[in-house]
């Protein structure tokens, strides 16, 4: 954070506080829900910024990849009832437990980018990262990093 200080006055005389909130991140925060569920509505720019305006640390990572699991796990659940009904706001509001109404339209943006099979490949490749992040904590940023970047942007 000192060195993005350091580059941010080199045109400037002063630096506000505001300034300094900013390029601290410390304004801009986001949940790790947040994170996830913009990676799964595949929203590449959002899920980029919420990576770089957030310091996760190394052991962030874990919590990020069991909540994406469950988050992942939930979503297929749903899309297979989606499947069956072909009803986007009856498999919604069917879901158990019940899913928010600020977290519905994220969540049919999910069901529409992923596949059943999509999903189950996703829940597989999370748990192969979760090992990866166990046999190698110093790399886990890195790994996790790479790979939510990597499923944001892929197309279904």
């Amino acid at each position: 954070e000192l060195n993005k200080i350091k580059l941010f006055l080199i045109n400037k005389n002063k630096i506000s506080t505001d300034d300094i909130m900013k390029l601290t991140n410390l304004t801009e925060n986001h949940s790790i829900n947040e994170l996830i569920n913009n990676c799964l509505a595949r929203n590449a720019k959002k899920t980029s910024n919420i990576l770089n305006e957030n310091n996760f640390t190394k052991e962030d990572c874990i919590l990020i990849v069991k909540s994406f699991l469950i988050k992942a796990k939930k979503i297929l659940k749903l899309s297979i009832q989606f499947e069956k009904n072909k009803n986007i706001d009856v498999t919604i509001s069917s879901a158990k437990p019940p899913i928010f109404w600020k977290d519905k339209d994220i969540t049919k943006q999910q069901l529409f980018k992923w596949s059943e099979d999509d999903l189950k490949k996703l829940i597989y490749d999370l748990n192969e990262v979760e090992l990866q992040i166990k046999k190698n904590i110093d790399n886990s940023l890195n790994l996790v990093t790479d790979f939510i970047l990597n499923q944001s942007c892929s197309k279904s």
